[in-house]
């Protein structure tokens, strides 16, 4: 196998395995104290450092953890298959995961404009890249790029609703998780239809 091949199978398990991202937030917010709601309250609750009577993360470390390891898969993993993928597609991941590094490094109640302006990257650039990633594979296989349009389509509204309705909202853990976690299974189907060996026939759009 050569070693072109080698890194693009590299690229496409780096982001097949990104789903597992959602065991960590089950995993964190089982071990909180004073009530946790996966509806009601953002993923950036679980990785506050802070503890008060009325509420503490102590596995705080592991979600701002994952937020930086899932963020690195979903860059390196970009750049890896950046030929399939193309390059506006690339760019948008590659900002993505930047976006998801900067914010396990900024927690939600150390500094709540810096986390901000870590996060919002993430939640703009990921549906663009799903969009125009679903009209780059519609020729080639038609299935997996009306999924990944619907998949945009959905998380860019979750998205925006997240950020209109605000942190205080009662759904904006539920709009919130619907921004993010079908990003996961898109890229990862994605990744499992491109990865070497197993790319569908057909013309690619130069999107």
């Amino acid at each position: 196998m050569s070693t072109t091949r080698t890194l693009a199978g590299a690229g496409a398990l780096a982001l097949i395995v990104r789903p597992a991202y959602i065991a960590t937030e089950y995993v964190v917010a089982a071990a909180t104290t004073g009530g946790y709601s996966f509806v009601a309250d953002s993923v950036s609750k679980l990785g506050e450092v802070g503890c008060s009577p009325a509420y503490c993360s102590p596995r705080h470390e592991v979600m701002n953890g994952s937020f930086m390891v899932f963020g690195v898969l979903m860059a390196g993993g970009a750049l890896l298959l950046a030929r399939p993928l193309g390059p506006w597609v690339t760019g948008l991941l590659v900002v993505s995961g930047a976006s998801s590094f900067a914010t396990g490094l900024a927690p939600l109640d150390q500094d709540a404009t810096l986390h901000a302006l870590a996060a919002t990257p993430l939640f703009v650039a990921q549906p663009v890249a799903l969009v125009l990633l679903g009209l780059r594979l519609r020729e080639q296989s038609p299935r997996l790029g009306r999924a990944l349009l619907a998949t945009g389509a959905v998380t860019a509204a979750a998205a925006a609703g997240f950020v209109l309705s605000g942190d205080d909202s009662a759904v904006a853990g539920a709009l919130e998780r619907l921004a993010l976690w079908p990003v996961l299974l898109g890229l990862a189907g994605a990744a499992w239809a491109l990865r070497p060996g197993r790319r569908p026939a057909g013309p690619t759009s130069s999107v």
